[in-house]
């Protein structure tokens, strides 16, 4: 058995919901550590308008 580190970059998601995520694919997680947080103006609206369709 080897212990291995990866960087995961995610849109608003809870440490939580990570490893219950990865949790439910069956990979044991040690630990989980917010390194880095940001708030992105305009993110929010582009996200939402990025799932409607062009309807003509």
């Amino acid at each position: 058995m080897k212990h291995q580190n990866f960087m995961l970059k995610v849109v608003d998601a809870k440490k939580a919901d990570i490893r219950k995520a990865l949790k439910d694919a069956g990979i044991e997680v040690r630990s989980l550590t917010e390194v880095y947080s940001e708030d992105i103006e305009g993110e929010e609206k582009e996200k939402d308008d990025a799932g409607k369709t062009d309807k003509g």
